[in-house]
């Protein structure tokens, strides 16, 4: 008889869920514990969102959550009741709401869980420690101390945005500042006389927008950030291209200076014929990890710092109809786009005065707002994370953080973890945002999809 051995996955998102439904099925032998609040259990933050307006910004047709069946999202989204006779064409290159796609991974979870689950248990608690020996990891959590297991995957999503770095940091502990934009709180019993600043011009601060609007907010909102708002529409749906992909497979020369005098190249080619660059843009997808690996640190570095902001206008793009109410906004007052830095932010008269740099004015500004939400991204840089149990792994050697502080250093075939002796743990990986700084794009179903099977895949190989 084959001995069982015990699996823990930390994270109940897109990405631990799919591990544990891959692991299930590819081992007998494997007994699974998935770690996760019961809030986000399956759907994670992504697909829980506070409003069913929040939709997807990828269409139905590329978003299964199984690599080798393409049409699985496609296919149970034609089966689902809220969709009376839909066609078919028209829902794959449709962009639904989020909470649709989380339904569907509670479909998948549910239906896994019912041929497997004498295997796998469930623990709606947040783990709080992690030691790790040659032979087995310890895990503890607020209302269990000694939970012991073979190996661990980590799979704890994105944590919260950065504060902003202004010298008043009291302000932070305050009721008129809201570092989780993804709570329906951030937008809801707002002050209907007064604006509201939202720090941040990405994805995030667009669903935001939705947000305050559906709550019926009817004020000034201002949005700040070092560039401005430059968010792009889906144009294109559906086209594609090859003339990029065809001259990258005939090319040794996988330099950042390379790639990028390519790009640039047939941008002009295809602006030539009337066609906006989005689908050169998505023909490098497939290629994004490999050219990440191949970098020196220093183009990764120069990547950062003067290329990051161009790669997100033109990878994350919003529906177009999205992207219309974002822009009649803009032309009717009732937004207004900051391209500037914070100085400082305090509390004045039952007003929150904002101090800030106009970059495009040149001189200091001051605005008023009643309250600020916090759009800027998951923190990604685990020193930063306080009592985080990562932070207390990296302070222990268990991990350390890739050279750029994007993530966790792991070896990108086996996603194995490397810890700060620089020796890879067989009894750790680490899958989704954690990869960032190994692989770059790990954050998206595409990528993460194929993540999951792959991590199952070395350690149903173990079992």
């Amino acid at each position: 008889m084959q001995k069982k051995q015990k699996i823990a996955i930390i994270g109940g998102g897109f990405s631990g869920t799919m591990t544990a439904v891959q692991l299930s099925r590819m081992s007998s032998t494997a007994e699974i514990t998935l770690i996760n609040d019961k809030i986000n259990f399956n759907r994670g933050i992504a697909f829980n969102p506070y409003s069913k307006k929040h939709l997807l910004n990828v269409p139905t047709a590329r978003m299964s959550a199984f690599q080798e069946q393409p049409d699985h999202f496609l296919d149970w989204i034609v089966s689902c009741p809220d969709f009376k006779e839909p066609d078919r064409a028209l829902m794959a290159g449709a962009f639904l709401p989020r909470h649709y796609f989380g339904s569907y991974l509670e479909h998948i979870w549910n239906e896994n869980f019912a041929q497997h689950g004498s295997r796998i248990k469930i623990i709606h608690d947040e783990v709080v420690q992690l030691e790790c020996s040659s032979s087995y990891v310890h895990l503890k959590t607020h209302e269990h101390t000694n939970l012991i297991f073979d190996f661990c995957v980590l799979a704890n999503g994105n944590s919260l945005p950065r504060n902003p770095s202004i010298p008043n940091t009291a302000f932070f502990s305050g009721k008129n500042y809201f570092q989780n934009p993804w709570s329906i709180d951030s937008v809801k019993n707002t002050d209907p006389t007064k604006p509201v600043l939202i720090i941040g011009n990405g994805l995030t601060m667009v669903d935001t927008i939705i947000g305050l609007k559906e709550q019926g907010f009817n004020q000034t909102i201002y949005s700040i950030s070092p560039h401005g708002f430059n968010i792009l529409p889906h144009r294109h749906p559906g086209l594609k291209y090859t003339g990029l992909t065809d001259a990258l497979d005939s090319t040794n020369d996988l330099s950042l200076l390379n790639i990028l005098r390519l790009v640039n190249k047939h941008i002009k080619l295809v602006r030539s014929y009337g066609v906006s660059a989005e689908p050169v843009i998505d023909s490098l997808r497939p290629y994004t990890q490999k050219f990440w690996m191949c970098f020196s640190e220093n183009e990764k570095r120069l990547f950062l710092s003067r290329l990051r902001h161009l790669w997100g206008v033109a990878r994350h793009r919003i529906p177009l109809h999205i992207h219309d109410i974002i822009q009649q906004m803009r032309i009717d007052g009732d937004l207004k786009i900051i391209a500037g830095k914070l100085i400082e932010i305090k509390e004045l008269d039952n007003n929150v005065n904002i101090r800030f740099y106009n970059h495009r004015k040149k001189s200091e500004e001051i605005i008023s707002a009643s309250r600020v939400i916090n759009c800027t991204g998951p923190e990604s840089d685990i020193s930063r994370l306080g009592q985080h149990f990562l932070n207390r792994c990296l302070q222990a050697g268990i991990i350390e953080q890739d050279k750029l502080k994007m993530g966790i250093n792991a070896n990108p075939e086996t996603f194995e973890i490397i810890g700060n002796d620089k020796k890879t743990n067989s009894r750790l990986f680490a899958i989704g945002s954690n990869l960032r700084g190994v692989l770059w794009e790990s954050t998206a179903v595409g990528e993460l999809r194929k993540h999951a099977q792959q991590v199952a895949q070395t350690i149903a190989s173990r079992l």
